[in-house]
């Protein structure tokens, strides 16, 4: 079901010890998310974790631009599971196909909204594509709902292979939300995950369920020495 984007939220001013609380977003099922400004850089926090931040963006862009690069222009129809700062849209929108479609699957309103609203300079018009299809539900519920539905699944909702933002996230890395999204792809399509850190058990379960896996090892572009993120491709067999 592709439902309206909600309408961008009224922004708050708050001084923190460590920059500006800007909005709360409040999470379905629980939780809160924090948007905050520090001089021109974002984050969203999830209490003292962060999730996701404006200063750094190669490692996202790469989960769609390295899918890209193995299936070119037989990605035709793309999910991307986590909106994030924009940076996987805007790289799929760059790299895929004018034909293709794009699904991107948030569950968490605010985060669109904020799309909209005081993050709207980062994601310069990318809603606004008309491949872009915004579906406003869990991905997990749209993986298992389409089998053999896309060529490719892009998801990057947690820091790593597990249920950080909810437990419920961790359906996907299971070995059950696994074969869930094998179904989902089509023959030769790719599942690219994103995590801040590598999991040797997680490389291990993508095989279980029948994918041939490659790992990524991508150097962010921040400032200051971070360790590599870690993109898992997983394809599955034709």
């Amino acid at each position: 079901m592709i439902v309206a984007l909600p309408a961008p939220l009224p922004t708050l001013q708050s001084d923190s010890a460590s920059g500006v609380l800007i909005a709360i977003g409040e999470i379905p099922g629980g939780g809160q998310l924090h948007l905050m400004r520090y001089g021109e850089d974002y984050e969203i926090l999830l209490g003292e974790e962060q999730l996701m931040g404006s200063c750094a963006s190669r490692s996202e862009e790469a989960l769609a631009t390295q899918v890209y690069e193995r299936l070119g222009e037989r990605a035709r129809h793309v999910l991307i599971g986590g909106l994030g700062m924009g940076f996987t849209l805007a790289a799929a929108r760059s790299v895929f196909s004018k034909e293709a479609v794009i699904v991107l699957a948030e569950l968490v309103p605010t985060v669109v909204a904020w799309a909209r609203g005081p993050l709207a300079h980062l994601f310069r018009g990318s809603l606004d594509d008309p491949r872009v299809l915004i579906d406003m539900r869990d991905v997990h519920d749209v993986i298992v709902g389409g089998a053999n539905a896309f060529d490719a699944i892009l998801l990057d909702v947690d820091n790593g292979p597990d249920g950080l933002v909810t437990v419920a996230n961790e359906r996907l890395y299971c070995a059950w939300g696994l074969r869930a999204a094998h179904a989902a792809l089509r023959p030769g399509g790719i599942l690219a995950v994103w995590s801040a850190y590598p999991d040797e058990g997680f490389r291990e379960r993508l095989g279980t369920a029948g994918f041939a896996v490659e790992e990524l090892s991508v150097t962010p572009d921040a400032v200051g020495e971070h360790m590599p993120d870690i993109i898992w491709l997983a394809s599955k067999r034709a």
